[in-house]
């Protein structure tokens, strides 16, 4: 690795923390970041977090990143943004969650050890696709069991 993808690694790493872990809670070992704080402003907390979130993944396709790493950097942005509209919720999750710590670590993993991101990435695809086929067939047999009580219901049998 140049010094120049170091000094990136370096700077994105800062960022990550300044908006995840950068600032201390008093009396405690908890930490929450300036993306905790302006989530705490309905919808456009909400929106900034995720643009800015958004340039970890404009990094990983700038450094080309594997399509897989960029699904698990989405999704992480997608988890962080779609509990960041639960009024309350949202705003612990962004403290708890720290999407951007999770990225950079991704990006990380992907440039020191190439290797052992394309095998933590098939894992994630795998539970992810796994997690989806459970989730339609369930709504599948939801949907059919739904029809059979609806039409019992309508018929009176």
């Amino acid at each position: 690795m140049s010094t120049e993808p170091d000094a990136r690694l370096a700077h994105l790493q800062r960022v990550a923390w300044w908006l995840d872990s950068g600032i201390g809670i008093p009396g405690t070992r908890f930490r929450i970041g300036a993306d905790a704080i302006i989530g705490l402003v309905p919808v456009l907390g909400d929106a900034a977090g995720a643009v800015l979130a958004a340039t970890f993944l404009a990094e990983g396709v700038r450094r080309g990143v594997s399509r897989a790493t960029l699904v698990r950097i989405a999704f992480n942005i997608a988890v962080d943004a779609l509990l960041g509209v639960v009024p309350l919720l949202g705003d612990f999750s962004d403290a708890v969650w720290k999407a951007n710590v999770r990225n950079v670590a991704l990006l990380e993993r992907h440039w020191t050890d190439p290797g052992r991101a394309r095998r933590s990435d098939r894992l994630f695809i795998a539970a992810l696709v796994g997690t989806l086929a459970l989730t339609c067939a369930a709504l599948i047999v939801g949907s059919a069991l739904l029809t059979v009580w609806l039409f019992r219901v309508a018929t009176g049998g």
